[in-house]
């Protein structure tokens, strides 16, 4: 099973470089992990680039707007989708403007980290975090609390 993250815009701050380097290490023993960065050049091309990276995988787009799952859920849905063969899992966090309704219409399902904004750098740390948790919680490893 691989998990893709394709997010808009590049890391430019070393500190945020460096969270997502160490979840990335964390879960190379979970699962093959990719991470996609499409250029911050408008929603129409960024929407457009994120089907594209997508593929066939089954899209979870992250949107305020989406299902809200406790840390238990997310690993619940990960277990059920792979369960059920899914082998390729996308996970999506748009640009500053927002997705395409196209982008909504592609992904098979979106999640929500509450209705709060936050920023798309955190945002994709705290994804990164949450995937690895569930995997924990997975396998019953300590971590979890």
């Amino acid at each position: 099973m691989g998990i893709t993250v394709i997010a808009v815009g590049k890391l430019k701050e070393r500190f945020w470089k460096d969270a997502v380097a160490e979840y990335v290490k964390r879960l190379g023993g979970y699962t093959k992990l990719r991470i996609v960065e499409i250029p911050d050049k408008g929603i129409e091309f960024e929407s457009d680039e994120i089907i594209r990276a997508a593929g066939d995988a089954h899209l979870i787009l992250l949107a305020i707007r989406g299902e809200q799952r406790s840390s238990e859920g997310i690993a619940q849905r990960l277990d059920e989708l792979m369960t059920h063969g899914t082998s390729d899992i996308a996970f999506c966090i748009g640009g500053s403007d927002g997705v395409t309704q196209a982008v909504y219409d592609r992904a098979d399902e979106t999640l929500s980290f509450g209705r709060i904004t936050l920023p798309h750098n955190l945002a994709r740390v705290v994804l990164l975090e949450q995937i690895y948790r569930a995997f924990k919680i997975m396998r019953g490893e300590p971590y979890h609390k």
